[in-house]
Order: C-alpha cells, then sequence, then structure tokens
C-alpha cells in the first residue's frame, strides 16, 4: 500500500497534477455539439462546479464527465470543509468520503463509501460504474480499488480541520481529564467553525446538447460521524438518481432523511408524471416532513429540525430546487451565465424564528 502523502507534499505541482491527471480515467471521448439547450445545476458551493461543467459541455465533453470535472473543484478546495480535500473528519478525526454517479445514455451508477486518503471520489465512483459489475465499493476496498487504478493516496485532514475537531474532541464532556483553551485563544478557523457545524456536500446534474444526463454527489458526510457512518450521497435513488428520458436530481442535507425516503427517485419519478422539477422537489420535502416522526429531530411544532435541499433538471432543460427551510439556493448554468437563484421552501425560517 502506499504511503499516504502530507500536506506539504501535496502543495508540489507533481502530486497535484497526478491527482488531476487520474480525473480522466474512465471518461468518454468527446463528440460534436448538438443543437439542444444545455442546463448544469448544483448545490450553492457551485458556481465554479457548474461553470466548468458547461465549458465541459459546450466542447463535446459527456454529462456525467463534465459534472465530475466541475466537482472536482470543490473536492479539492481545502477551503470546503463540506466536500474532498479538507472535510471535516470522523471521530477519530479520519476523513471518509462518499460519492456516486449515475449516467443517463448507459443507464449505470456506481459508488464509492468510507473511503479515504483519495481526494477525488467521484472519478472513483466513474471507474467502479466502468470497470466492475458492482455499483457500490466501500472502506478498505474501494481504497484498494482506487489504487490500482493509480489514484495517489493524499492526507486529507487539513491543518484547519485538525483544529476543528481537535476543539470538538476537547469539548465532548467536562468530565474528563482534557482543557481545551479559553475561547478567547481558540484558532480563528476553529471559532468561525463552530459558527456553521453541520452537514455539507455537492450534487451536479447535467444536461448536454444532446439530451443526455449524467450526474454526481460527493461529500466528506456529517462532520464527526460514528466511524463507517454513510450517508445518501453514494446510495442511488437516495442522494441522486436519473432516468435519461424524464430528468436528474440529487439533494444535500441529512443523509439519514433521503435514505428513509429514496428521496431523489422519488423526484424522478414525479417528474415522469408529469410534475414541474420544483414541485417534484417540494412533495420530497412533504414526504420527509411527514415520516419524521422521531421527537428528537423535530422542533415544538412538530417540524424537522435539520434541513434537506434538492436540486433538479428535466429533460426538457426546466430546473427547479426545494429545500425544507427557507433560504436556500442553487447554482445554475444555463449556457450563458453562472447564477445562485433561490429555491423553493416548505418552511419559513422567519416564521420559525419568530
Amino acid at each position: 500500500m502506499m504511503e499516504p502523502i502530507d500536506r506539504r507534499s501535496l502543495l508540489s505541482a507533481g502530486v497535484a497534477g497526478l491527482c488531476a491527471a487520474t480525473l480522466g480515467l474512465g471518461a468518454s471521448p468527446r463528440r460534436d455539439v448538438g443543437k439542444g439547450k444545455p442546463v448544469v445545476v448544483a448545490s450553492a458551493n457551485g458556481l465554479q462546479t457548474v461553470a466548468k461543467a458547461m465549458d465541459l459541455i459546450l466542447v463535446g465533453a459527456d454529462p456525467l464527465d463534465a459534472a465530475i470535472e466541475g466537482v472536482a473543484i470543490v473536492e479539492a478546495d481545502p477551503n470546503d470543509q463540506s466536500v474532498g480535500y479538507g472535510g471535516m473528519p470522523n471521530e477519530d478525526g479520519v476523513v471518509e468520503l462518499d460519492a456516486a454517479v449515475m449516467h443517463g445514455p448507459t443507464a449505470n451508477g456506481g459508488a464509492v463509501a468510507a473511503l479515504q486518503n483519495i481526494m477525488h471520489p467521484a472519478a472513483v465512483a466513474r471507474l467502479v460504474m466502468q470497470r466492475t459489475d458492482h455499483c457500490l465499493l466501500v472502506g478498505e476496498g474501494a481504497l484498494r480499488f482506487a489504487q490500482m487504478h493509480g489514484f495517489p493516496e493524499v492526507n486529507l485532514l487539513t491543518e484547519a480541520s485538525r483544529k476543528i475537531w481537535l476543539h470538538w474532541k476537547e469539548t465532548l464532556s467536562d468530565q474528563d481529564d482534557r482543557f481545551p483553551p479559553p475561547d478567547d485563544q481558540l484558532d480563528p478557523v476553529v471559532q468561525q467553525f463552530f459558527g456553521i457545524r453541520g452537514t455539507g456536500t455537492i450534487h451536479c446534474s447535467a444536461l448536454d446538447t444532446h439530451g443526455n444526463l449524467g450526474c454526481v454527489t460527493t461529500t466528506s458526510g456529517l462532520y464527526f460521524k460514528i466511524p463507517g457512518r454513510v450517508g445518501d450521497s453514494p446510495i442511488l435513488g437516495a442522494g441522486l438518481y436519473l432516468d435519461n428520458e424524464v430528468g436528474s436530481a440529487g439533494s444535500t442535507g441529512r443523509g439519514e432523511a433521503n435514505l428513509l425516503n429514496c428521496s431523489s427517485l422519488r423526484i424522478v419519478e414525479a417528474l415522469r408524471a408529469g410534475k414541474a422539477p420544483q414541485d417534484a422537489a417540494l412533495e420530497a420535502c412533504r414526504q420527509i416532513a411527514r415520516t419524521n416522526l422521531n421527537p428528537k429531530l423535530q422542533d415544538d411544532q412538530g417540524r424537522p429540525n435539520f434541513d434537506v435541499t434538492f436540486y433538479c433538471v428535466r429533460k426538457d432543460g426546466n430546473f427547479g430546487g426545494a429545500s425544507l427551510w427557507s433560504g436556500a439556493r442553487m447554482a445554475v448554468h444555463d449556457g450563458e451565465s453562472a447564477r445562485l437563484v433561490d429555491c423553493a421552501a416548505l418552511y419559513d425560517r422567519k416564521i420559525n424564528e419568530s
């Protein structure tokens, strides 16, 4: 087994180039651009993602390849602590990544879960789809598969993420022998982070000029999760789903809610039944609210005390998004420009906070 590359080594041009080179493994040959109108949608942390994916689609790239290249920007960004390099670790301080892909023209998909030391899990998931007759590889098996195909091992835990994890570990209990520094002496990255603790992911769905679809979801999962925990992101039908004749959908937020409701599949089936993308996404939100019966996951009015956001593009290029709580946005590129647009919401935060 290769030794993971440390943070300083990662900064060298050689290692960065090696990581980038693996993104092309399994990519399809480019083809002539069609006459259809392309659309790319992503979660709000994906403005660069949709721009990159659209650039590639407009020169003939496969929609899944374009989406994978787009999310790779976020996977490699140490400042996005919800995905890839710099992602938040599990409770033992180890970064574990999940990702899944689906490809419309071949009606196929692949995924990896609890993958350590590999910066671009979405690209590995594409190879699972193409080079095996499996849909999902996990843990040590997924790592060995990535190594076999030339993906370099990288220490994914950045200094900032390590400091945040250590503070969380030191403040779990006031009954043990750990002595965290006082709040005014905390590192600024720690002070900032604990105002925004939660979940994080990026989803991207792409429609090319031939009317073909591809989608990807990639994440480091729930912050400080139990080692081996897997959310919805690498589960086909939950964290993402597509049908090349209908549309594509994916999500970010509380993965367990999507796992219990197969939310992305529900959205695509709602599109098949004639619903508009936004309405289909809102219906998935209503389903989560109806089935969220655990009092620990409810506010004082019985509503979910967590959030989930859905992103959807239909075969004809119409798109929409929705979340449980207001304030969510999605990144969109329609061939003209990349921009953020508001998502619909089931509940209004202002009413909740009043």
